[in-house]
């Protein structure tokens, strides 16, 4: 079992730290130059002892929602947390998803031939080592392992310790993969303390580690932002919205609108705010908020919504700018599209927003003009999934512009270089 009661001191701790660092960066030379073949071998395998181990991954699994019980984690947050068969049979799938991808190191991205005869190829290749700090779900491990072992990267997982029981359980079942293709175990890392100083001292491996991609709440990722001496791919927040056009069509607004909300309220890709036109908010809003208060969705609305809706609660203004992660939404009525893109672009987090219409031209407008990594256009914000868009999975989502936008999959762990091809050509003089 995992060491979830180790103790040793700032010094050991830093030592043990740099040590896992020196471990990753030596195995990402190892994988930089692994055949396709060896990669796919070890995540099959790897997905193979997810299902042989699925008992022994939820005994631990049921060891980490005791705790989280007892420590009163909210509905949404042990949802997050809690494993099943059907879940850890996902990852599994997830994995063999992975290895079915092509593989993207080494993929020619352009290639041209100056004047001067010299040929120039742009070539995918690893980042090197990526780590991983993640809170609360316990499937991120396999997914974030996978994806890096597959794009050539060593990782060090970080997660978060109301998961680590769960976690250690299945970074057993990649570190088996690994060991049946015969890479290096060190290729995929998991931090094996809860002590949050390790946190601090891995943003600090500028040495070893080359990227930080952190998953979970604002807390989490302002302290990677103002801790880190290593570049990071961040996930901010998902404050995403569904907009109900005053062309939505009324049964799809209903069914959308629940599904985005209410099917998995604490991922990050759950409607947090809904915006409905004031010429067709007297007909949507009381259907739509019918089917979401009778699954036990609590409403926050404005004056308007108030007025059709006596149940809703009032919303503030702090409610436009927060990520409930539970079955509460706010609901706003705005005039027309450009008060709703206005919203969306001031309020949200650029990570997931929906607009619900039958109106082409103002759906197009919609995908054009809200500033978001990914723009829906009558489909549930949920649908924001590596494994949704054909990736096998995702680390994350990036809110950010600079090298990846939205899911982070294989490809968004790559960069490139340049390979030259001469035959004694230089440069006059």
């Amino acid at each position: 079992m995992a060491e979830a009661a180790v103790v040793e001191t700032a010094t050991d701790l830093a030592a043990r730290m740099r040590e896992i660092g020196a471990r990753a960066r030596e195995a990402a030379r190892t994988l930089a130059g692994a055949p396709r073949e060896v990669k796919d071998r070890a995540l099959r395998a790897a997905a193979a002892a997810l299902r042989e181990r699925t008992a022994e991954i939820l005994a631990a699994n049921a060891l980490d929602m005791d705790t989280a019980r007892g420590r009163g984690l909210s509905r949404a947050m042990l949802d997050r947390l809690m494993l099943d068969g059907r879940r850890v049979e996902a990852m599994a799938r997830g994995l063999e998803e992975i290895a079915a991808l092509p593989d993207p190191v080494g993929t020619e991205l352009a290639r041209w031939t100056r004047p001067n005869g010299l040929d120039i190829a742009r070539v995918r290749v690893p980042l090197g080592v990526v780590g991983i700090i993640y809170e609360s779900r316990p499937n991120v491990t396999a997914d974030a392992g996978g994806l890096c072992l597959k794009a050539g990267n060593a990782a060090i997982l970080r997660g978060g310790s109301e998961s680590f029981h769960s976690s250690h359980a299945i970074h057993a079942c990649l570190v088996e993969g690994l060991r049946a293709a015969g890479l290096p175990e060190a290729a995929v890392q998991m931090v094996p303390v809860t002590d949050r100083a390790a946190v601090g001292l891995l943003l600090r491996l500028h040495e070893s580690v080359d990227v930080i991609v952190p998953r979970g709440g604002r807390s989490l990722i302002e302290r990677v932002f103002a801790e880190s001496r290593i570049p990071v791919l961040a996930h901010l927040e998902g404050i995403c919205h569904t907009y109900l056009h005053e062309r939505a069509d009324p049964a799809k607004a209903v069914e959308i609108t629940f599904n985005a909300k209410m099917r998995r309220p604490g991922i990050c890709g759950a409607t947090e705010t809904l915006l409905v036109d004031r010429a067709v908010a007297e007909a949507l809003l009381p259907p739509v908020l019918a089917r979401l208060m009778e699954a036990g969705c609590e409403i926050r609305g404005d004056e308007t919504v108030r007025r059709i809706e006596p149940r809703a609660r009032p919303a503030t203004e702090e409610d436009w700018r927060t990520e409930y992660l539970d079955a509460i939404l706010s609901v706003r009525v705005v005039d027309g599209i450009d008060a709703a893109i206005a919203h969306v672009n001031a309020y949200g987090s650029h990570h997931t927003d929906a607009i619900v219409t039958e109106d082409r031209a103002a759906a197009e407008r919609f995908l054009r003009e809200v500033d978001s990594a990914i723009v829906i256009h009558n489909a549930s914000t949920q649908f924001a999934d590596g494994g949704e868009f054909g990736m096998g999975a995702e680390i994350g989502i990036s809110t950010g512009r600079l090298h990846a936008r939205g899911p982070v999959g294989v490809e968004q762990l790559t960069t490139f270089k340049y390979v030259v091809r001469g035959d004694g050509q230089t440069r006059p003089l």
